[in-house]
Order: structure tokens, then sequence, then C-alpha cells
């Protein structure tokens, strides 16, 4: 029977599939018991693993898809950081990081001397192991959506810190252990590396991954180059003498900027890792964990002290920041649970002073219980105080912007084929609404049932569906057979009580033909939602910047804060800058709409007088820039006599840009305006150069020709 199991367990199908059972077992078992679902790995590894029941062998198939587990969860912390508030607490971190690093250190030196009866050199690199730990809970704030919270972002930073401190203590004790003496040449070298290596990617990465984004815009392809870049930093980071786990995490903060939240590419990246690699990793953690341990009395005695000093030196800092920033008994546990959890990098820590004979047998054992302690111990703490703070987080947001929430939009994609369909539909998914509900409709029009025209229609409705439902999106589609175009939409809208219409960009057919073509400018006439007419060269995920160019009285328009906020979801998913070119009198307005809804970017404001300004963008605006246009309908509020000659200036200057033409809604439900100056955000306009100024002179001299010939004068 004994050797009928072990031919079962040693197949790969059936260790596959052993796996996947408890995968699948652990979250639907613990949920009903309130338990996260982490705790369920570890322990499930420990009842199958060697120091188990004996069912699966810990071998180097867990041994790989373990490391990798570990090395996606700390790449998927890195990609899932909010950049604008990592910047806002990153002195904040790097405090936390440094309490977390020194306290546990002296923590851990003194008692192993005092208590344990170590020398100094191996209580340091006791101390190294103290400091150190893993973002284990890191899927449980995930859960929780609390990864933008202060104390989220300051544990992750304190992290980086922490490790790499320990790195450094770690390579200082062998150094005095292998020499006799301190070797500072050795830690002077290995922090050159880093930086030299931190260096080459910060300036390899972006450059590589803009280029092959624009080339290759296979979600699969993109997947796979994303994985490549992770492990080839984490190879690299191995090759200087760091932990791989530095490199997957660095490679995350280059790459965050081009994997927004809300697209499929982000989407497939969460899939795989909490479906297969992150729970690999916490059935590894658990199989290496031997509960027989317990059974001296020696052993338990010390690990009792390593267990208390390892649970001491990560609750202390955490106390002393919610003291020093304020911060609530939440904030505090969510810090100390993020932060309590001792796996990967403390076992190798100890095994390399176990391998040079520093750490006897009941350190080894001991360090093994404080990874089992601690490991159950940071979910909970984690999970109980991660659904506090996301109440007070929901009551703070409720308070602060109600009416977000209670927002309705539907938008609908007029999608004329399967080409642009896709990046139409990623544009409008990027600048959905996640506070309150956002409905998605994709429309294509036809006059005819011929066979092509059935054929076109259902592949690009296909697409746009596919694309929505890569992204986790729902996509409606709507296959209409009407009169013409603008009327199959302009029923559409009435209809799903469309709130705002997207579509590509009209490509003129003959020299006579309009900018928009006739069908955009019919919809223009004959709606007053607001129209987005969208036109985009690269990926939208690789644009550097937006200007948005806002024309006198654009405040006045009904639309105003919706194109507003439009934008900035655009930029905030995104993660790039955005420039506000308008008048002074339009800042103030602007800077409301985007501080009382809380999005967190970073936005520059200019400021210009007149049309004559909007000539000096076209140098300004490069091709890796989105240049948004803010319009008006005649007769509408902000409408003059300059704008008739808009789009053939469009098409003259601004012919091979990405572009966007928006068209506030006119004659709705007036929203009120919240005035805000912001002290952090730059007024970029005192910054032109004396030859720009002096071309701005002589483009106002040769207005009242332009005026003349308009009728104006």
């Amino acid at each position: 029977m004994i050797a009928l199991m072990q031919a079962l367990v040693t197949d790969p199908v059936q260790i596959f599939f052993i796996v996947l059972v408890i995968i699948l077992a652990a979250p639907l078992l613990l949920n009903k018991l309130k338990i996260p679902h982490i705790i369920g790995m570890i322990v499930a590894g420990v009842v199958i693993g060697p120091y188990g029941f004996n069912i699966l062998d810990n071998d180097s198939s867990f041994a790989i898809f373990g490391q990798v587990g570990l090395l996606y969860l700390m790449f998927l912390a890195g990609l899932e950081i909010d950049m604008y508030h990592l910047r806002l607490n990153l002195r904040r971190g790097l405090a936390f990081g440094l309490l977390t690093l020194v306290i546990p250190l002296v923590l851990g030196l003194l008692t192993s001397v005092y208590l344990l009866g170590l020398d100094w050199t191996t209580s340091m690199l006791l101390g190294a192991m103290y400091a150190s730990h893993t973002l284990l809970s890191y899927p449980v704030a995930a859960r929780m959506g609390i990864t933008k919270a202060p104390a989220v972002l300051i544990a992750i930073v304190g992290t980086i810190v922490a490790v790499i401190g320990a790195l450094l203590v770690l390579a200082a004790a062998v150094s005095i252990r292998q020499e006799g003496y301190f070797n500072i040449s050795a830690i002077a070298l290995l922090t050159l590396r880093l930086v030299i290596w931190a260096g080459v990617l910060l300036y390899v990465y972006p450059r590589v991954t803009r280029y092959f984004f624009k080339k290759y815009a296979d979600k699969v392809t993109q997947y796979v180059f994303v994985l490549a870049l992770v492990f080839l930093a984490a190879c690299s980071a191995r090759m200087i003498g760091l932990e791989p786990v530095l490199g997957a995490f660095f490679s995350g903060l280059l790459l965050n900027r081009y994997v927004p939240m809300g697209s499929a590419l982000m989407s497939s990246i969460e899939f795989v890792g909490n479906a297969l690699f992150i729970p690999y990793f916490l059935i590894s953690v658990g199989m290496m964990i031997n509960v027989r341990v317990f059974s001296d009395t020696g052993t338990i005695a010390v690990a009792a002290v390593m267990l208390a000093v390892a649970i001491a030196g990560k609750w202390i800092p955490a106390w002393i920041a919610q003291r020093i920033y304020h911060f609530r008994s939440d904030s505090r546990d969510v810090m100390f649970g993020l932060t309590a959890a001792h796996t990967a990098v403390a076992l190798a820590v100890v095994t390399v002073g176990y391998r040079m004979g520093m750490f006897d047998e009941r350190i080894l054992n001991s360090t093994i219980a404080v990874i089992l302690f601690t490991c159950a111990l940071a979910p909970i703490v984690t999970s109980g105080a991660a659904a506090r703070l996301k109440v007070r987080m929901l009551e703070e947001d409720g308070n602060d912007g109600a009416t977000s929430h209670n927002r309705t939009n539907n938008t609908l994609i007029a999608v004329a084929n399967p080409v642009i369909t896709g990046p139409l539909v990623d544009m409008a998914l990027l600048m959905r609404n996640t506070r309150g509900r956002h409905n998605f409709y994709a429309i294509h029009v036809r006059n005819d049932n011929s066979q092509a025209s059935k054929t076109i229609s259902r592949n690009a409705l296909e697409t746009a569906r596919n694309t929505g439902a890569a992204a986790d999106v729902v996509v409606e589609t709507l296959d209409r057979y009407d009169l013409n175009t603008v009327t199959g939409v302009l029923n559409a809208i009435e209809e799903r009580d469309i709130t705002e219409i997207i579509l590509g960009m009209h490509t003129r057919a003959t020299v006579i033909d309009s900018f928009f073509g006739s069908k955009t400018d019919l919809l223009l006439r004959s709606t007053h939602k607001m129209v987005m007419i969208v036109r985009c060269f690269i990926p939208v995920n690789t644009i550097t910047r937006v200007f948005v160019w806002v024309p006198a009285g654009a405040q006045y328009e009904t639309g105003f804060s919706r194109w507003v906020r439009a934008v900035s979801r655009l930029t905030r998913q995104v993660g790039c800058r955005i420039i506000f070119c308008c008048r002074a009198d339009v800042q103030p307005l602007v800077r409301g709409v985007i501080y009382t809804e809380n999005y967190g970017i970073r936005c520059e404001f200019r400021t210009t007088e007149g049309w004559d300004d909007l000539v000096m963008l076209c140098k300004e605006v490069i091709d890796d820039d989105l240049f948004v246009v803010i319009g008006a309908r005649a007769q509408s509020v902000s409408y003059c006599a300059e704008m008739a000659e808009l789009p053939a200036f469009l098409q003259r200057y601004f012919s091979r840009n990405n572009l966007m033409m928006i068209y506030p809604e006119q004659f709705g439900e007036a929203q009120v305006l919240t005035s805000f100056a912001d002290p952090l955000s730059s007024d970029i306009s005192s910054t032109a150069s004396p030859l720009l100024l002096r071309l701005r002179t002589a483009l106002r001299s040769l207005r009242p020709a332009v005026k003349k010939r308009t009728g104006e004068q």
C-alpha cells in the first residue's frame, strides 16, 4: 500500500492534481471559518509535506515553483503600487524602513549575546534574520483593496529598506567570520554594484518596454515579455550578491507605468499569479516547516526567545510609526501584519550561518518555528486590520465625495471595423469610473443585409466583447440595422440613456472631405451628449504625457466636470503627467474637480490667453504624448469664431500626433463647481523661454488680420 501511494504521488500529473485541489479547497473551506486562505495553503503544505504525512516530497518542482511564486508576489507588490501616493509616502516609508531594520537588529543582537550566549558576530547574523521579512500577507491587502492606503505603501517601502539592510549586515557578518575583521571594502563594493545595477535597469527597462509594446500588441506576447524582464532583473540581482526578490520588486516599479490597473494585461498578470504561482509558494513554505522541533525542550526555550524578539522587533516600529504619523490602530496593525512574516530571506540568512558553522541545529529548528508562527500570525493580523481600515476608507471617501459612488456612466463605443475596435475599447476602459456604476455598449450600425456587412459587424463586435472580457469588464454589443450610422447611434443613445460617446477619428477620403467627416459632424449637431473622437497611433499605456487644451469659457458648459473626470481617470490609469493649458480663471475649477474626486494624479497648469498660444504646442507635443482638445459646438457658451478654423489647424500641425477631441455635454444638469488652489501643483507658464515669448508676441501681432478675415473686426 505504501509503495502504491509512493507510485501515485511521484507521478507529475498526480502531484499537480493534489496541488490544484489544495488551491481550490483552501479558500472555500476557510472562508466559512473567517480564516485567511493563506493560512490554509501553509497548513496544507505542512500536512502533505515531508514533515507531515509525507504525501508529497519537497523536490525541485516545489523549489522552482515556490521561488517563482515568491518573485511573482514581490513583482505584483511593485506593479500594483500607486506611484503618485508612493511619492507622497516615500520619506515616511524610508523612515519606517530604518526603524524596522535597526530595532530588530539591536534586539536580536542583545538577546542573542545575553540570553542565548552567542558571540557578537553570530548574534549580528541572527539580528539580520530578525530584520528581514517577506510581504507574505500582501495578497490579503490586495484582496481588501487597500493597496493605496498610506500604511500599505509605507510597509512596502520599509520592506525593501529592511531586506537591503539585512543583506548588507549578512555580508558584513560573513566577512568578519571569514577574514577575522570587518572588511568595509566588500560592503562598499556591494553597495556600488547595487547602485550601478539599479541605474542600468532604470535606464534600459522603460525604453525597451515602450518599444516592445508599440511593436507588439498581442497580450500573450506582452505577458511573456513582462515575465522575462522580471526574471532577468531577479537573475541579475543574484549575480551581484543581492536577493532575487529585490530584482522582482524593482522590475515591478519600473513596469508599473506601462501596465495600467484596468488593462487586460494587468488582469492576466493578477489571474495567473493568484491562481497558480503565489499559492504554490505558500504551499512550499508549509512544506519547509518541521512541527517536530517542538519535541525538544531546549529547542522550545530558544524558539520562545527568538519568536518574542521577531514579533516585538516588528511591532515596535509599527507602534512608533503610528505615534509619529498620527495613524490609527488599524493602520498600525496593517503595517505590523505586512512586516511580521519571516520566510525566504530569513531562511537564507540562517542557512548561510548553519553552513558556516555559526549556528547549531537548535537555532536552525527555532528559525523554522519562527517561520511557522509568523506566517500564521501575519495573515490573521492583516486580515482583521485591513477590514477595519477598508471600512474607514469607505466612510471617509463617502463623506468626501458621495456623489461619485452614486454616479452612473453609460458609454457608447461606436465601432466601424475590427482594426480600430481593440484600441478604442481599451481607451474607453481606461476612462471608466471604478467608484460608481459604469456600463459599456459597443455598437455597429449597418444599413444593408449583405453578407460582407454582417461579417464586418460580427467581427467588430466580437473584438469589442473580447477586449472587455480580457479586462474583466462586460461590454454589451449592439448590432443595429438602421437608415444610416448617425440615426442608429442616436436611437441607441436614447434607448440606453448614454452619457458619453466614443468613436474613432475619421480618415479623410478626398481633398474636399471635412476633418471629422460628414457623419461625425452630423452626430455633433444632433446630440448634446459628450462626444470623444480618438486617434491613437501608439498603445495607450505607452503615452508619456497628456496635454489638454481648454478654450476660454469652457467652465460654463454643463459638461465641464464630466470631461475633467474622464481625462483624469485616463491619466490615473496610465500613470503619466497631465498638463492643462487654460486661462487662469479656469485652473482653480479644474483643480476643484480633480481634488474633490481625489484622483491623485500629477497635474500641471500652463496659463494661456488665446488661440495664438495653441501654435506653440505643436513643437512641444511629441509622438508619445496625447493631445486632448476641448471643443465646443456652435452657439454654445464657449464657442468662438476661431473654432471654425480648429479642424484645419489640427490637420495641419497635429496630423501625426495622438489626438482626442472632446465636445462637452450641453443642456444637461449643471454641477456645482468647486474652486481649489493646490500649493503642490506646478504652474509652468513662467518657464517659457524668451524666444517663445517673442514668438507669442509676434503671433498676437498677426491677430488683427485673422479677425478681419473672420468678420470680427
